[in-house]
């Protein structure tokens, strides 16, 4: 079924509509694939970079901080249990 935008949607509980058959349902959901992947926008060259490097560093905070919460907990277990076969 087509909408007045141009876009293919589904007969969605109208009770004249016909129930599409498995075949035309897959045509109908390929079709809307395709009307989707028309609006896709891709980045520019220059966004592309600043989101690279957005990521890069937010992943380093985040390993940053993991690691040094392993190091808190490491140091806070050896305090509470202590060290086997220490002095």
């Amino acid at each position: 079924m087509v909408q007045d935008g141009g876009e293919v949607v589904a007969a969605g509980g109208a009770p004249s509509a016909k129930k599409l058959n498995f075949f035309q349902r897959v045509a109908l959901f390929i079709r809307q694939v395709l009307i989707e992947l028309r609006k896709v926008v891709t980045p520019t060259r220059q966004e592309l970079v600043k989101f690279t490097i957005v990521v890069l560093v937010f992943v380093t905070i985040m390993m940053a901080l993991v690691y040094g919460l392993d190091v808190l907990f490491v140091w806070m277990t050896t305090i509470v249990f202590g060290v086997p076969g220490g002095a």
